[in-house]
C-alpha cells in the first residue's frame, strides 16, 4: 500500500524540479518522469482490468510527445529546425 505514495512523492519531486529548472534540456527528463508517475498511478489506484490498458496508452502517448519535444529542441540547438 506504500507504492502509490512513493509514486506520488516521485511525481511531486519531478513537478517541482520541472518548474524550478530554467534549462529546457535539463527539464525534459523530469517531464518524462512525470509521465512514468502518472502511468504508474493509474495502474495502482484504479482497480479495474482496463486500467493497465489505459496506463499503457497514456505512457506510449506521453513518451511519443516527449520524444517529439526533445527532437524539436535538439534540431533548434543545431540550427536546422527540422524543415527542409
Amino acid at each position: 500500500m506504500i507504492a502509490p505514495y512513493v509514486v506520488a512523492a516521485v511525481a511531486v519531486f519531478a513537478v517541482a524540479r520541472a518548474l524550478i529548472e530554467r534549462n529546457t534540456g535539463r527539464k525534459l527528463p523530469y517531464i518524462n518522469v512525470m509521465s512514468f508517475a502518472v502511468a504508474g498511478a493509474l495502474v495502482m489506484l484504479l482497480d479495474h482490468p482496463l486500467s493497465l490498458i489505459a496506463a499503457a496508452a497514456y505512457f506510449v502517448g506521453s513518451t511519443l510527445e516527449s520524444n517529439a519535444i526533445a527532437s524539436t529542441y535538439a534540431g533548434e540547438k543545431d540550427g536546422g529546425g527540422g524543415r527542409g
